[in-house]
Formats: structure tokens, sequence, C-alpha cells
């Protein structure tokens, strides 16, 4: 009797072993016919168009304007202590290692920046630069942006006013 179940339970590992190498060697087939036709097809890529783009003047008023520029309530975590007005905020990051990351970075690169958080959206912020005055922060943006054309990443900052 012990036999015949040592018989049968040898029997059923043989057809299991045997049904999954069959559907492998199909699958594994299947992938490399795929791998075949990727590599036959030619690679192109697309052109990229680069539409230029043109600031227009920024004008001074006596008034503080906030249009086009958030307004967040942020503390400054490392870096420059004296936090003007206005900022140009070159990256945002939910980690702040991410955010030290580029503030080094920075920092290799010649500028003086800050990190801020901004604790109503858990971010931290990593600012360029502070001003006064709103014109001279856009202006600084623009050189900033212009400066590193092929950074899609800075080519995205932005103007923060901070709330006391």
């Amino acid at each position: 009797m012990k036999k015949l179940v040592v018989l049968g339970m040898g029997v059923c590992l043989v057809l299991a072993f045997a049904s999954c190498k069959s559907s492998e060697s199909a699958y594994k087939k299947a992938y490399e016919k795929a791998k075949q036709q990727e590599l036959a097809e030619p690679q192109v890529e697309a052109p990229v168009e680069v539409t230029p783009v043109v600031a227009a003047p920024v004008t001074t008023t006596k008034v503080a304007d906030t249009s086009g520029v958030r307004q967040e309530k942020v503390t400054v975590v490392s870096g420059n202590e004296g936090l003007k007005d206005y900022s140009i905020v070159a990256g945002s990051f939910g980690v702040k290692a991410n955010a030290e990351g580029l503030k080094d970075w920075l920092d290799g690169q010649g500028y003086h920046s800050t990190i801020a958080f901004n604790a109503d959206k858990a971010m931290y912020r990593v600012i360029v630069n502070s001003f006064a005055d709103k014109a001279a922060a856009a202006e600084a943006r623009d050189a900033f942006k212009a400066k590193y054309p092929n950074r899609s990443d800075f080519q995205g900052a932005w103007l923060l006013y901070r709330v006391y």
C-alpha cells in the first residue's frame, strides 16, 4: 500500500513539473519573438520643436502685487536665514534629502540657496534667491531659467510670496 501511495505521488510530481516546463518555454519563446521584433524595427526619435518664450515687460507698483505668485507660509530649514518677501523657487520636494541634494548642487554653482518648509503642504522648497520686490524677483527668475535652458526642472521655477 505504501509503495502505491509513493508511486502515485511520484507520478503527480512528474506531471506537475512537466506541465510547468512546457508553459515556461512558451512564455520564453513569446518573449524572445517580441524582443527580435523590437530590435528589427528602426528606432526613430521624433524631432522636438522648441518654441521661444518672450518675456512680457514687468511693471513695478508700490502695492504688493502678488498675481502670478504663490503665497505660502514657510519656515527656513537650512541656508540663508534672511528670506525677503519674494523668492525664486527652483524645486519642491516631499523628501528633505532630495531638497538638500538640489541645494548642494546649486551651492556648487555659486548660488547661496535656502531650503524652506511649507507645513500646510508638507513640501520642502529650494529657494535660489530672495528679493524685496516682485519686479527684481521676476527678472532674476527669468535670468535663472535662461542660464539653464536644458534643465526642464528649472524651466518650472516660480515666485513665492512669503506670508508671515
